[in-house]
């Protein structure tokens, strides 16, 4: 179907293509507000000179307006005004704005798009009766969005209700990905007491009950409008809430096949030898410690009771080897199907970012992987801790928020709605225990500092630590350590395994790195990082040029 397109004044060399849904952090050129809905932009160009709204990029070149009858006002662009300050000042608004105006020349009368195109009445979605501007530039509050502002409200004679032009575009109901139902919208106190102390369930930031909102009575989840606006989908095509699918549910399907079982002194069932799907052997369940070794399933270090397979070093953790194949989260709009990597390769999980060559979970719709730990720790938006003592819920917000373990930033994290406390993905997936090199002991993840000396090092690197941050603790050596010190460079990968593949006839050992950088057989680069190896021959190749050019046996 062709695209409905507008030749616009304001960009005479292409046409600008109609959007129904726009919903990129750009400002319209008309007036300099932020899109929501429908709008018209060049994509041939994909400048913000060239973003507008619906309505801005339809204006009739020419009007009459009540303020000025003598005369027609002709719509001009900023661009091609003169550089004098007083065409940007509107009549009306008696502001100062670089946004589109109606101007009468012979008069020298401005009026801004915004002001010129305040509408005699007006209808909200959200409310029963018309709405009628005040043809008056007065200060005054948002009975909707709750902000102070100055300008021409527009007034509801009947409920004395107040609120800017501009609001007047939220819809009556949204879906957020995060949230099973709808959301409806719902302003002043109709749901609420205003003594409610409340949070936005995107933002995790606090909640004016008083003003408008976003609302699910089935669930008493709040968010804020912008917030609605920006992480949710107006979806008109529903017609009831029961017909959206519900996210929050994994999907029962079993990875493995068990083979021998039995029944434990509590009278639960031990299954004690299973045939994994990830994996061609029997794999049987074992207490043995392992040092230096990791699970291939997480990528973290074994500790018991975990799966092993006699005829070769493949390990995995009797919870990676419960995991579900398929899982939904709240927080992605489609489902995530387990997969194992292949054999030297590696992904970058979407949410933490960091490399892991263990199972993934993969979103084929999106082409996104995450890894174990991540998937189950976003399974849910509320997130109970150990190194906090209240519950977290996860946070979205357009600016970057501070991790309190660790001084990191980032737009997407765990806020207490109780105290300053906040904690990035990274943080919330360290394992509570693991193992270091060769240590006879395993380390615990510590959240608050071992003694009252005041002076804080690492063990490995002999760095000071910051007392406020997490670290890993032996307590039977009384050996602290930085976590990046213990988990190492790589957390999610795991190194030493051997594999065959069609263009060498040995075994390739993955290796981490090599102290004499030897070039790669295939690109001729130094061979720094992330190295198939073949010990019997000095063969060296990145394992990136293995899967541009090879098949796996």
């Amino acid at each position: 179907m062709e695209q409905q397109q507008l030749q616009h004044f304001s960009h005479p060399k292409h046409p600008l293509v109609f959007n129904q849904d726009y919903r990129r952090d750009y400002r319209c050129r008309g007036c300099r507000e932020y899109f929501y809905g429908p709008s018209y932009s060049c994509e041939e160009c994909y400048a913000r000179e060239t973003q507008f709204h619906k309505s801005c990029a339809e204006l009739p070149l020419g009007l009459h307006h009540p303020l000025h009858p003598i005369h027609p006002l002709i719509l001009f662009s900023p661009e091609t005004w003169s550089e004098n300050e007083q065409f940007h000042k509107c009549e009306l608004c008696k502001e100062y704005k670089d946004v589109y105006v109606y101007r009468c020349s012979r008069c020298d009368f401005n009026i801004h798009i915004t002001c010129a195109s305040l509408a005699p009445t007006m209808d909200a979605e959200f409310h029963h009766h018309p709405l009628t501007p005040v043809w008056k530039w007065i200060t005054f509050t948002c009975d909707l969005c709750g902000k102070e502002d100055k300008g021409i409200p527009y007034l509801c004679h009947q409920c004395d209700f107040w609120i800017h032009g501009r609001c007047s575009i939220f819809p009556q109901r949204v879906k957020i990905a995060r949230h099973k139902h709808f959301v409806h919208l719902t302003h002043s106190s109709l749901e609420f007491h205003q003594s409610d102390s409340r949070f936005c369930r995107i933002c995790v930031e606090k909640l004016d009950t008083r003003y408008g909102l976003y609302y699910c009575s089935k669930c008493d989840y709040v968010a804020h409008l912008d917030c609605g606006m920006r992480r949710g989908i107006y979806l008109p095509e529903f017609r009831d809430e029961d017909e959206v699918p519900e996210p929050n549910e994994s999907i029962d399907s079993a990875a493995y096949e068990v083979k021998k079982s039995k029944v434990g002194m509590d009278g639960t069932q031990i299954d004690t030898e299973i045939k994994h799907f990830s994996h061609e052997h029997d794999l049987k369940l074992t207490d043995e410690v392992l040092n230096d070794q990791k699970c291939n399933g997480c990528a973290r270090a074994l500790l018991g009771p975990f799966y092993s397979c006699s005829q070769c070093d493949f390990f995995l953790h009797k919870s990676c080897a419960n995991l579900p194949k398929t899982m939904q989260l709240q927080l992605h709009p489609y489902p995530l199907t387990l997969i194992p990597t292949k054999p030297g390769e590696i992904f970058q999980c979407f949410f933490c970012e960091r490399g892991c060559n263990g199972f993934s979970y993969y979103g084929k719709e999106d082409d996104i992987n995450l890894d174990v730990q991540c998937t189950l720790t976003l399974a849910s938006d509320i997130l109970t801790h150990k190194g906090h003592e209240h519950q977290l819920c996860f946070s979205t917000t357009e600016y970057e928020q501070t991790c309190t373990s660790c001084n990191s930033e980032r737009e997407e994290i765990f806020r207490c709605t109780i105290c300053e406390f906040a904690l990035d993905i990274k943080c919330a997936t360290l394992p509570h225990t693991t193992r270091y090199k060769q240590h006879e002991h395993p380390f615990t993840l510590c959240y608050t500092v071992e003694d009252d000396s005041n002076e804080y090092y690492c063990d490995i690197c002999e760095e000071e630590r910051d007392p406020k941050h997490w670290f890993y603790y032996c307590e039977n050596c009384t050996y602290p350590a930085h976590p990046n010190c213990i988990l190492g460079k790589y957390t999610n990968i795991w190194f030493g395994d051997t594999y065959t593949f069609g263009c060498h006839p040995h075994l390739l050992t993955f290796i981490e790195e090599t102290e004499d950088s030897h070039e790669c057989h295939d690109c001729g680069d130094p061979c720094k990082e992330f190295i198939l190896q073949c010990v019997q021959c000095n063969f060296y190749i990145h394992d990136e040029c293995v899967w541009g050019e090879e098949e796996w046996f």
